[in-house]
C-alpha cells in the first residue's frame, strides 16, 4: 500500500463529542450488603465510582480532602439511591488520617467489603526543573496513599474473613491507576512513576492476599471527560487532537470507569485478581503505529 493510500484509509478525527456514542447501562444490585469506601470521591472519577457502587447496592463512605460541600452532594445522591452514606475527610498521604478514616467507616457500617483507592493528583514539570517537593507530593498521594488505604482495608478483610451469602471474597480492593503505568509521559515523571509503582504494588498485594480470598485489581483509565482535564476536550481542535490517541474515537466517561469498578467488585469477577483493566478506548494500543511502524 502506498503512503497516499494509507493516508486515504486513515480515519478522520471527530471534531466534537458525540453523546450518541455514550452507553446508558443500568446497574444491577450485585453489591447489596457490601459497604465500600472510595477515596477522592467528591468529584470526577471518584464521584462516578461512588455513585456506581451505590446504584449496585453498596453503602458508601465518601472521602474528600477539600470542598466538603461537593462530598455532601455526592452523599445525598447516594442516599437518593436508597443507600447509606458517610462523608469522611482525610489526606490519604497521612497515616493517622487514613487509619482514622477506615476506623470511622467500619464503625458506621459494621465492616467494609470494598476499598477503592482513587485519590490522586498531578504536579507537572520538566524533569530538570521538577522540585523534590513536587516529586514527594505526587508520590505521597498517588502511591503511598494507595498503600496506606489498602493496608487498612486488608486488615479489616483478614479480620472478618468471607461472609457466606454476601460475597465469595473476603474483600475487594481496586487501585485507580492510569494508562501511564504503561505509557511513558515526558514532563510528568512523578505522576507516571506513581502509576507504574501502583502496578507492582497491586500485583504484590494480590499475590499475598489471594490465599485469604481477598482480590486486588486496578483500573487504568485513559482519556476521561472530567472537569480537571477540560482543556483537552472542550474545543473542536482539542478534541480532534485528543482523538489521535484514542483508536475507538470517543472520549471516556466517568461512568465507564464506574461500570468497570462495579464489575471488579462483584462476584462476576471472582476469578480475577492481580489485573489492571485498561478502560481507555485503545490508548494503550499505541495508535501511532496503526499505519506503518
Amino acid at each position: 500500500m502506498t503512503d497516499a493510500q494509507q493516508a486515504q484509509d486513515k480515519p478522520t478525527q471527530p471534531a466534537e463529542f458525540d453523546a450518541g456514542r455514550v452507553p446508558k447501562i443500568a446497574y444491577n444490585p450485585v453489591l447489596v450488603g457490601q459497604p465500600a469506601l472510595v477515596t477522592g470521591a467528591n468529584s470526577g472519577i471518584g464521584e462516578a465510582v461512588a455513585l456506581g457502587l451505590a446504584q449496585a447496592g453498596a453503602d458508601v463512605a465518601v472521602n474528600y480532602v477539600t470542598h466538603p460541600e461537593t462530598a455532601e452532594e455526592v452523599a445525598h445522591k447516594i442516599e437518593g439511591f436508597g443507600r447509606k452514606a458517610i462523608v469522611l475527610k482525610a489526606d490519604v498521604s497521612k497515616e493517622d488520617e487514613v487509619d482514622a478514616m477506615y476506623a470511622a467507616a467500619i464503625k458506621e457500617f459494621g465492616t467494609l467489603h470494598i476499598s477503592v483507592s482513587n485519590a490522586g493528583l498531578q504536579q507537572d514539570s520538566p524533569l530538570t526543573s521538577m522540585t523534590l517537593q513536587q516529586w514527594n507530593t505526587v508520590i505521597g498521594v498517588n502511591l503511598t496513599g494507595q498503600f496506606l488505604c489498602q493496608r487498612a482495608a486488608a486488615r479489616e478483610f483478614l479480620r472478618r474473613g468471607v461472609v457466606k451469602g454476601v460475597s465469595l471474597a473476603a474483600g475487594k480492593m481496586i487501585c485507580m491507576s492510569s494508562v501511564h503505568q504503561q505509557i511513558p509521559w515526558a514532563g510528568h515523571v512523578n505522576y507516571a512513576s506513581s502509576k507504574g509503582g501502583i502496578l507492582m504494588m497491586m500485583q504484590s498485594m494480590a499475590q499475598e492476599l489471594a490465599p485469604h480470598f481477598v482480590r486486588v485489581n486496578a483500573i487504568g483509565p485513559g482519556a476521561i471527560r472530567t472537569p480537571i482535564n477540560k482543556p483537552a476536550w472542550s474545543t473542536p481542535d482539542a478534541y480532534a487532537d485528543l482523538m489521535t490517541l484514542v483508536p475507538y474515537k470517543r472520549i471516556g466517561e466517568p461512568d465507564d470507569i464506574a461500570q468497570a469498578a462495579v464489575w471488579l467488585a462483584s462476584d462476576s469477577a471472582d476469578y480475577v485478581t492481580g489485573v489492571t483493566l485498561f478502560v481507555d478506548g485503545g490508548m494503550t494500543l499505541y495508535p501511532g503505529f496503526a499505519t506503518g511502524g
